[in-house]
């Protein structure tokens, strides 16, 4: 199991999907548009925490749910129409109440770095609205999922 140093907690399992960029998410600069890099990371954190157990039943049956508190993105190069990039996505620190995510979007043909991005999510209490502490069932299912 893959720790970090100090207070902060170990990291999760790596998540890692591909997907090729479709005409709809292109811009007039012709590239990739800003508001598609943000849904493919919210999609791949999604995805991510689906396959380790904690689809969205799951979290409304827990009564809680992670929203996104804040998004960290630095665009280091533009994807184009038809172009392969692989996402990958991680869980870096935990609190009591946020996880801090960092994904990475590579071009798959050069393997360059297309994308970082750090996303803070916050765990809210569906009945108070309030931020509530990530059950350590939650931080589990993360350390022990599967590197995909």
């Amino acid at each position: 199991m893959a720790t970090k140093e100090g207070s902060q907690g170990p990291v999760s399992k790596r998540y890692v999907s591909e997907l090729t960029a479709p005409r709809e998410v292109i811009d007039e600069l012709k590239h990739v548009s800003n508001v598609a890099y943000v849904t493919w990371i919210q999609d791949v954190a999604k995805a991510h925490s689906t396959a380790v157990g904690w689809d969205s039943p799951a979290y409304f049956n827990l009564g809680a749910v992670f929203v996104v508190r804040k998004h960290e993105i630095e665009y280091l190069a533009p994807v184009v129409e038809g172009e392969r990039v692989r996402l990958t996505t991680w869980i870096e620190n935990w609190s009591a109440a946020t996880s801090e995510r960092h994904t990475l979007i590579e071009k798959v043909d050069s393997g360059s770095v297309a994308v970082k991005a750090k996303t803070l999510w916050a765990m809210i209490d569906f009945a108070t609205g309030r931020p509530r502490r990530v059950p350590q069932e939650i931080k589990s299912a993360f350390l022990e999922g599967l590197d995909r």
